[in-house]
């Protein structure tokens, strides 16, 4: 198979240039081969919104089931037997799974996270908040990243999980690792063998704290997953684990990266950032607009199950298929004027969260935290600015990230 013209997205490696700003890759893909398979990538690359939300929504045909194997079966043979733990993890539980399993995982975990527990939450943020900038106020100056936004979901997460907070540190660790093997185009051998290090690690730690809740269960998440129970169905233990590394992998980086992204997004547009410090009530609409504008979960795989047409391309049985969530959310077919940050936008009907029966369950978590954040920087930080340092991006083509964002005030 062939790649459709000469396009930059399929550069070896990708320059920086893309993560930094990967919207005019985008821009030409959705304009020249919107349905793109690409050799480098080893899967179709999906850039237009109906596409994209498509596949998302239509899991009979672009399942959820078996991507992760997919991607790790570009490993080396001798290799792929090794990280069969790996792969055993990243193939069970909700996000991995299609009905009727997934129906019968999201009503277990929709029935641990309680419908009130977001808004109970609410206070314990704000306090989070308030210290993290009572520690840097007086100094005038502040990483976002390293400083502000790394602290608050990972606090908050352990509060939830019920795991001191001494384990921050070292859930980032974890995260860091594993997400940069699976946010790369192609899996690499050294980076696979360290990613399942890190995870057998991680899921090792939460097997002695899934031990220690079934004898003591305490009002935290591990207890909830540990005892909910509907219509006599259970969560096994490999199901308890992986929905617990699920929230760090995905839910944790994610919202760093929306607050990180958010306030890039504000010191970048003047406008837009005195607009909010005029009306805080708008945080609202700007979480919502900041997620499209800079979608922090920026490509969703999924595994097409028989032999189909999409915009007139063969897709073939078993390959990836790539919907591109920030390429997606620029679309101008969808969007007016998409590459212009505007905090009130009234058709916002973006797919930062995903769609259908996938559609992310911590979604309201996420904008809890990502607007006390963001608002209590514009009210006690009003002149907030970038330094002469330039924002320094991950390299990752899954999760858009910020690896550091010096400011003063």
């Amino acid at each position: 198979m062939t790649q459709s013209g000469n396009l930059a997205i399929d550069t070896e490696p990708l320059p920086y240039e893309y993560y930094e700003n990967p919207y005019p890759f985008h821009d030409q893909l959705r304009s020249e081969d919107p349905v793109h398979w690409s050799d480098s990538w080893n899967c179709w690359i999906v850039t237009r919104y109906t596409d994209a939300a498509s596949v998302l929504k239509d899991w009979k045909h672009f399942s959820s089931v078996g991507r992760s194997s997919r991607f790790l079966s570009q490993l080396p043979e001798s290799l792929r037997k090794e990280m069969q733990p790996f792969e055993e993890n990243f193939t069970t539980g909700l996000i991995s799974s299609d009905p009727p399993d997934h129906t019968r995982l999201r009503r277990l975990v929709s029935k641990a996270f309680r419908p009130t527990q977001v808004d109970d939450l609410r206070p314990h943020v704000q306090s989070i908040v308030d210290d993290l900038l009572d520690a840097i106020q007086e100094k005038g100056e502040m990483d976002v990243i390293k400083d502000y936004a790394y602290w608050l979901p990972s606090t908050v997460i352990a509060k939830m999980l019920g795991v001191p907070l001494e384990m921050r540190g070292q859930f980032n660790q974890w995260v860091d690792v594993i997400n940069a093997f699976l946010g790369s185009r192609r899996p690499d051998p050294d980076e696979g063998r360290e990613a399942q290090a890190k995870l057998m690690e991680l899921l090792d730690y939460f097997r002695q704290l899934l031990s220690d809740r079934r004898q003591h269960p305490q009002d935290d998440l591990v207890s909830r997953l540990a005892e909910a129970e509907e219509g006599g169905n259970r969560f096994s233990e490999p199901e308890i684990l992986a929905t617990c590394q699920t929230l760090l992998t995905a839910g944790y980086e994610t919202t760093i990266g929306l607050i990180g992204s958010g306030l890039l997004c504000l010191v970048r547009n003047p406008d837009q950032f005195e607009k909010l410090k005029a009306d805080p009530s708008l945080i609202k609409s700007a979480i919502e607009e900041f997620v499209r504008y800079e979608s922090p979960i920026q490509r969703m795989l999924r595994v097409a199950t028989e032999d189909l047409d999409l915009d007139g391309k063969q897709i073939r049985r078993g390959q990836l298929v790539a919907a591109m969530i920030g390429a997606a959310n620029r679309d101008p077919a969808q969007f007016s004027d998409p590459d212009r940050l505007d905090l009130a936008r009234r058709e916002n009907n973006h797919i930062a969260f995903g769609s259908g029966i996938h559609h992310c369950l911590g979604a309201p978590l996420a904008r809890l935290e990502g607007e006390i954040a963001i608002n209590a920087v514009l009210s006690r930080c009003p002149d907030l600015q970038l330094t002469d340092e330039a924002p320094v991006w991950r390299k990752n083509i899954m999760i858009r990230n910020l690896k550091s964002l010096p400011v003063v005030f």
